[in-house]
């Protein structure tokens, strides 16, 4: 049986660069389906989790693993880091509107693979669309509906993700799904989710 998080987290603390590479290699697909499905960007989400992992490895000495995964905790960081890209992306997008001339297509390139780039940008419109259900909800709302229904994150983990009590997160995800019910908006369930979309991103 393989090392448990908890062991290779100790490595990682006596500098062990090896052991966390196992643990990029363990959660890195999870991290990236997460982040894709809260920012609905391909290129955002591979930097997201970029992000997530250097901040694991400066952060690697102040985190005690509770149990024996530390999935709930790289998915808070991500979380944090995700909210910083946004505010970040509402400040440049106000620069910009400020600016007398500005191009929105610059930076784009052609893909070199054009069936990758497809199985890319339908990931993304699905996510998108996905996401698209959730624009009634409050951000606290928001969070366990991604969380729990769109990554099939368990309801106490989901609670070490955000740093809240496990009741918060059973209140609010009752408070999405009426919501949601309301307004005839179903949520796909984890499994209806395409988790294949990351063989697209390892290619």
């Amino acid at each position: 049986m393989g090392e448990t998080d908890k062991d290779l987290w100790h490595k990682c603390i006596a500098g062990d660069a090896d052991a966390f590479g196992v643990l990029f290699d363990r959660h890195a697909d999870a991290v990236f389906r997460y982040c894709l499905s809260r920012c609905g960007s391909w290129h955002d989400a591979e930097e997201l989790v970029s992000i997530t992992f250097l901040e694991a490895w400066r952060q690697r000495y102040r985190l005690k693993p509770e149990r024996d995964t530390v999935l709930p905790w790289l998915l808070g960081v991500a979380t944090n880091a995700n909210r910083n890209r946004a505010r970040g992306l509402r400040r440049h997008a106000a620069f910009l509107a400020r600016l007398p001339h500005s191009d929105p297509r610059h930076g784009q390139n052609e893909a070199d693979h054009a069936e990758s780039v497809a199985s890319r940008l339908d990931a993304e419109r699905s996510v998108r669309e996905l996401l698209n259900t959730t624009a009634g909800l409050n951000d606290g709302e928001r969070d366990v509906v991604v969380l729990c229904l769109m990554n099939g994150i368990g309801q106490e983990e989901a609670a070490k993700t955000l740093g809240v009590r496990t009741g918060t997160v059973k209140s609010r995800l009752h408070r999405a799904r009426a919501k949601l019910a309301a307004t005839n908006r179903a949520q796909k369930p984890a499994e209806q989710l395409d988790t294949t979309i990351v063989e697209a991103r390892i290619s």
